[in-house]
């Protein structure tokens, strides 16, 4: 039986409870970024990222299916068109099917529940009735549009520079972890480099200001970062977030940091995580976190 104990964090006057695994000697192989046929851009059927993980040898798994307001609509939105909308994720079946699931393989696998935010300053109202309404153990905090203009399609970046586009990036990322705490850690920290112009623009030097406040923001609100994997299948020249910024996250206090591989097929699932603990150790970082009930437990790397 894995033993725990209660200790406090603690920043400036904010004080949050986490949990430490103390089991000694035993590394956990979990991973806490997991898309399914509830994301618009999956297929990947749920209970096959079950079946697969367990064939992986995956402890742990969170299932963090995408919510994009502003871009996306609920499924039960009067506005919402079959075929021509684009849905978020429909909640009730979705929280059914991964309390089925993990009533199914409780003797083989956890599973905890999730969401991905992808939140713009705009649609904050709109995430904070969302989470009232359901209970969840984890949520990732992401940046994927600004003003309704997505990444992926160009339409963000059209007609800025990159200085400008990467300064608006951070600026929005700021302004919402600033307003909005119902979150676990932030996804993907500088996602935007993944479509920038990838021609030796320094992101972090010339945005180190506005980072450190983000980082130092996260910290005193006892949030944490995600270290995602998936930099290394977009064949990205270094991690996710950079080396940087997660030695700067460390330097300031930062210890609180998920691991995940963003999957959306199988390929995907688990990729790189073991890797990824050993970069996070040459940073300094002693362990990593899985989450119950929006708390933290700490593991060993």
């Amino acid at each position: 039986m894995t033993n725990f104990f209660i200790f406090a964090l603690s920043s400036n006057n904010l004080k949050k409870t986490a949990i430490m695994n103390t089991k000694g000697g035993r590394h956990m192989f979990c991973d806490y970024h997991l898309h399914t046929e509830f994301s618009d851009d999956s297929d990947y059927l749920m209970e096959d990222v079950v079946k697969d993980a367990i064939e992986k040898g995956i402890e742990e798994i969170c299932f963090t299916d995408h919510v994009d307001y502003g871009i996306k609509l609920d499924w039960d939105d009067p506005d919402f068109i079959e075929g021509k909308s684009v849905p978020n994720v429909n909640y009730p079946a979705y929280f059914q099917k991964i309390e089925y699931l993990t009533k199914k393989y409780y003797n083989k696998i956890r599973i905890k529940k999730g969401l991905e935010f992808g939140i713009q300053t705009h649609t904050i109202d709109k995430f904070k009735k969302l989470f009232d309404r359901y209970t969840f153990d984890f949520i990732i905090l992401s940046i994927h549009q600004i003003e309704d203009k997505e990444f992926w399609t160009g339409d963000f970046q059209k007609n800025k520079t990159e200085d400008q586009y990467y300064q608006r990036y951070y600026q929005e990322l700021y302004e919402v972890v600033k307003n909005y705490h119902d979150y676990s850690v932030i996804g993907h920290f500088d996602l935007i480099k993944r479509y920038d112009n990838k021609d030796g623009y320094s992101s972090f030097e010339n945005n180190k200001e506005i980072i450190t406040a983000i980082l130092k923001c996260i910290i005193e609100d006892g949030k944490g970062i995600e270290l995602n994997t998936s930099s290394i299948r977009y064949g990205l020249n270094d991690l996710m977030p950079s080396r940087k910024i997660l030695k700067l996250y460390h330097d300031l206090g930062g210890r609180i940091i998920t691991i995940g591989s963003d999957s959306h097929e199988s390929a995907h699932l688990g990729a790189y995580i073991e890797e990824m603990k050993d970069e996070l150790r040459k940073i300094g970082f002693k362990e990593f976190c899985t989450y119950k009930q929006m708390e933290p437990i700490f593991h060993k790397l």
